[in-house]
């Protein structure tokens, strides 16, 4: 049964229905079907209570605000600029500039679309002006998009949280190092990449430390949510409205560069995605309910520990469906609906949970550039106008070969992902 659920699934999303209505359908028509009737769906309000009562899931709106809140401010503009200062005399300086811009505000705001919006608008028209190859440029703006869901803080992690119980504030110390490691590698491959392009004049110290200063107040702000979280001072949730109420701050007060007039925009988008998330969250608890009833996590776990295949074979597998899914599914969606069946499989065979956080997000980061729904592909085109979607894809390639190859190596080396947690937690 679980098979024809997943195909009439994907057949309603083929066909345009939003994927958590779709999921919230076949939930609904599940209840019918196994639990008696129309009686059997008293458990929807039940459900979709449960599902939003954690006091976790609080800090998603906030999250969401706070990267509005530096869009409109056009904090990452003053960013790209101090990027650019520091790293545009060097080879490809222009593309290790638009990578280090990525991760700063993806450190700021935990959003893959804001940054890739943000830094994109900049960093497209410059680099081109600039000669540098096209596909290139387009590649490395979608891929350090994706740095938003890894460096935190991170929306994903917090759902990743909310599921599996895990400690938030660990899930946010675990991302920093592959985050960091997987910046280094996408700015490694365009100094290479684009090596005998010409470079630009390298910026006096002056220039440098004053384009600092300027920017000083941005990048306080990953310090202040992370390094409140590490110190106790606050929760995860209370970073987040602690980040909320810095970014009013600098970007009303210091940069001046939002007004009131622009919040009621601003709340408006962070509403619209904010009901997303939630709404799909609530049509994947009722679709997982049914698999529940269906016994189907059970069932999947019987299979992978009596089958006594070995745990790494399992763990390809994984990453192969997370990888397919990721083609046709978004973040939010292959997070809520894969995590309740994937969590008990993990633990029995023995994978850190907090590891495996970062081998998911990687995975959701593929997904953000794997066509044909990749979100940041169709985000890049919406700022490029002129480039087409086998450009973009092309050009990430490269990019998506690296985040596979940053899995393999997290294999072998998990103290990667789980070293900061167990020292600073």
């Amino acid at each position: 049964m679980i098979p024809v659920f997943a195909f009439f699934i994907l057949c309603l999303m083929l066909a345009g229905m939003p994927v958590a209505f779709a999921l919230m359908l076949a939930g609904v028509l599940g209840m019918l079907a196994f639990l008696g009737g129309p009686a059997a769906f008293t458990q929807i309000p039940v459900i979709a209570y449960k599902t939003l009562d954690d006091f976790v899931l609080v800090a998603v709106p906030l999250y969401i605000l706070m990267s509005q809140i530096l869009l409109a401010g056009k904090i990452g503009n003053g960013l790209f600029e101090l990027a650019s200062k520091w790293l545009g005399h060097l080879p490809g300086g222009l593309g290790a500039a638009t990578i280090l811009s990525c991760a700063i505000f993806a450190a700021i705001s935990g959003s893959s679309v804001a940054t890739a919006v943000t830094i994109g608008a900049m960093a497209i028209p410059e680099m081109l002006r600039r000669g540098y190859e096209r596909e290139t440029v387009l590649g490395s703006v979608a891929a350090g998009g994706t740095l938003g869901i890894l460096i935190p803080p991170s929306i994903p992690m917090i759902l990743y949280g909310s599921i599996t119980d895990a400690s938030v504030g660990k899930l946010f110390l675990s991302g920093i190092l592959p985050g960091v490691l997987l910046t280094a590698f996408f700015i490694l491959y365009l100094v290479f990449r684009c090596r005998k392009m010409e470079r630009q004049p390298a910026a006096s110290l002056h220039e440098r430390l004053h384009v600092l200063r300027e920017n000083i107040w941005g990048l306080f702000l990953p310090i202040l949510v992370v390094g409140g979280i590490y110190t106790g001072l606050f929760t995860p949730t209370e970073a987040a409205a602690v980040g909320t109420v810095y970014s009013l701050i600098i970007t009303f007060c210091v940069y001046r560069s939002i007004r009131l007039s622009d919040m009621p925009a601003v709340l408006i988008s962070t509403v619209k995605t904010t009901s997303m998330i939630f709404a799909i969250m609530i049509g994947a608890m009722l679709f997982g309910f049914i698999l529940t009833v269906l016994q189907a996590p059970q069932e999947l776990l019987a299979l992978v520990t009596e089958s006594e295949v070995n745990r790494w074979l399992v763990f390809v597998g994984i990453n192969l469906v997370l990888l397919l899914l990721g083609c046709v599914l978004e973040t939010v969606s292959i997070l809520l609906i894969t995590l309740p069946m994937l969590c008990p499989v993990i633990k029995a065979l023995g994978f850190d949970l907090i590891w495996f956080n970062v081998v998911m997000l990687i995975n959701m980061e593929l997904a953000l550039i794997t066509p044909p729904v990749g979100m940041n592909l169709f985000v890049i085109k919406g700022i490029s106008p002129t480039s087409t979607i086998e450009q973009i894809i092309r050009g990430s390639i490269p990019f998506a070969v690296i985040m596979a190859l940053e899995i393999v190596l997290l294999a072998f080396a998990p103290g990667i992902a789980t070293w900061l947690p167990s020292i600073l937690q």
